[in-house]
């Protein structure tokens, strides 16, 4: 694993906890950080003791964007990274939660609406910065923003740049909580535990991939996909085991993603895109 130092890994009960560690920099994001973190995230997707994953920052801040002021040295890899595609979290058939600590900017920002969901101080700052320095949406912003909240909100967030706190990122539903700092990490914690112990690992896995890709059916083709994933769903043991657990009023204990429901679609993307494909010298 290259550079493991700047994001930490811990596994507990469940939840692997990502950390970006840069915190003299408020974790400002590098080439070498970025990879660092998809390693993490590959990491995670293969561990069979992980069933969901949160993703925050040491010190005071998350992510408040690239770290401008840095200057790669050699063997350093490019911001974006060049290895590993920017959509990698998307693909994370994993529950991922963000608990943004503090600043969250840019392509930081870019990174926690990738996840599935948002734990923020209610003091943090986030804006999406690209408009005042010359720059264009990068990191999937346009689409992502567009996605979360809608064409008018995307297009104030991205041409104003303005700052927003973690309350008003509540309020305009780009966070699911505002809470206060010290209970960030908590908080997302809790909901983490929460997916672990009640919820079919198989069972969210393919609902992250309904959601990222029936929104660009039609409508026909999207009631067909969801059809044909709800008659797997029948056949599957996960199935078995939730209606059980219900009618024997006991904690559901659902297989480990892989072991209990294997749904086609499933074995269709055994390839994964968060194995290094690319020759990282040949990117620097």
């Amino acid at each position: 694993m290259r550079h493991p130092e700047l994001c930490l890994y811990d596994v507990s009960d469940g939840v692997a906890t990502l950390t970006f560690n840069r915190p003299d920099r408020l974790n400002g994001m590098i080439g070498n950080m970025e990879f660092a973190y998809f390693e993490r995230l590959a990491q995670a997707e293969t561990d069979d003791e992980v069933k969901v994953i949160i993703v925050t920052g040491a010190g005071k801040g998350w992510c408040p964007g690239a770290d401008l002021a840095y200057k790669p040295g050699e063997g350093d890899l490019p911001l974006p990274n060049g290895v590993l595609p920017n959509s990698l979290p998307m693909t994370i058939r994993k529950p991922t939660i963000a608990a943004i600590n503090g600043a969250c900017a840019g392509a930081g920002l870019g990174h926690a609406l990738m996840l599935d969901f948002r734990i923020a101080s209610e003091t943090a700052k986030f804006t999406t910065a690209f408009s005042q320095r010359g720059l264009i949406a990068e990191y999937g912003l346009a689409w992502l923003l567009t996605q979360i909240v809608g064409r008018q909100v995307a297009t104030d967030l991205l041409l104003t740049a303005r700052k927003l706190t973690g309350a008003e990122m509540a309020d305009i539903g780009l966070v699911n909580r505002a809470v206060p700092q010290e209970q960030v990490l908590e908080t997302a914690t809790e909901l983490a535990h929460q997916l672990a112990t009640t919820v079919s690992p198989a069972s969210m896995a393919t609902i992250k991939h309904q959601l990222l890709t029936e929104p660009s059916m039609d409508a026909a083709a999207a009631f067909e996909s969801s059809n044909a994933l709800m008659y797997e769903s029948l056949r599957g043991a996960d199935l078995t085991e939730g209606v059980m657990s219900f009618l024997e009023k006991r904690p559901a204990d659902f297989a480990a993603l892989g072991s209990g429901t294997v749904f086609a679609w499933m074995a269709q993307s055994e390839e994964r895109p968060n194995e290094t494909t690319a020759n990282e010298e040949d990117m620097t």
